[in-house]
């Protein structure tokens, strides 16, 4: 039996139609009304009644098409079986260290999630393809694309005196213990005009800044999208200063995009 002429039963079952089985099929409707004729001889019965409107399966129809699908599946396990797999396509992803999880992972998810991608995930730091990273970290000969803006906030012990305001000035924070991040984009801004936060701890990562935060060490400056809060921390915007920090992927200029990355950046852009 022709697993071929069964794949075009199937579709004309399915269908309802012979013109529309040969449609989904890309062959012409005289091939699927050949293969069905064939079928038809071959199991000495009736497959559809025919009509203006398309076709209806008779009840041997009925009891071939489950059998029918089953041989198809069992073809295609088969095939797969001993057929070489197609080589995925490698995509290299430099992650900088402090970066809004939640968001990242919407972004890396899909990609990670694609059947012909083989995702890996480095450090910025590290060779890749793309980085994601914040625009201050774009390096000379690289494009950016943004991804989006967030602005930085101050972490505060929740029995900090100064976790009783809604609003919290640089002037306030003068001469304040500092969890300072090894990765701060911020710092200089801190250090103008004689602000100068005296530093307590440096932390290797926002992890580790919020914990250290939260056990009283100190206050901390962090990206509103890396503060995940608890019982014993609070977080306040800055009143008069404008702090924030715009992310996107960064990739050699000289070079085209990968285009599964590019593909989803473009669906973003559409759905924002």
């Amino acid at each position: 039996m022709d697993l071929r002429e069964l794949g075009y039963f199937v579709a004309v079952f399915e269908e309802r139609s012979v013109s529309a089985a040969a449609r989904r099929s890309f062959v012409s409707q005289p091939s699927v009304s050949t293969a069905l004729s064939n079928l038809e001889h071959e199991l000495g019965t009736k497959l559809f009644a025919r009509h203006r409107k398309g076709v209806t399966p008779t009840a041997a129809a009925e009891r071939l098409y489950p059998m029918a699908l089953r041989m198809a599946d069992d073809a295609k396990t088969l095939r797969s079986l001993f057929r070489k797999p197609e080589p995925k396509t490698p995509l290299v992803l430099g992650l900088m260290a402090s970066l809004d999880i939640p968001r990242t992972l919407d972004l890396v998810a899909p990609l990670a999630r694609d059947a012909e991608l083989e995702v890996k995930l480095v450090s910025a730091e590290e060779p890749c393809d793309a980085r994601i990273v914040s625009r201050s970290l774009r390096k000379k000969n690289e494009t950016f694309v943004p991804l989006w803006r967030e602005r930085y906030v101050v972490a505060l012990p929740a029995g900090h005196p100064l976790a009783a305001k809604s609003r919290l000035r640089a002037s306030e924070l003068a001469g304040e213990r500092v969890v300072h991040r090894c990765n701060c984009e911020l710092g200089p801004r801190f250090t103008k005009g004689g602000r100068r936060p005296k530093v307590v701890a440096v932390a290797a990562s926002e992890e580790w800044a919020v914990a250290l935060v939260s056990a009283g060490i100190g206050i901390a400056f962090l990206p509103e999208g890396v503060v995940r809060t608890n019982d014993r921390i609070v977080v306040r915007p800055l009143a008069d200063v404008v702090a924030s920090r715009e992310v996107g992927v960064a990739y050699d200029a000289s070079t085209t995009l990968a285009p599964a990355l590019e593909r989803l950046l473009r669906a973003r852009r559409l759905s924002a």
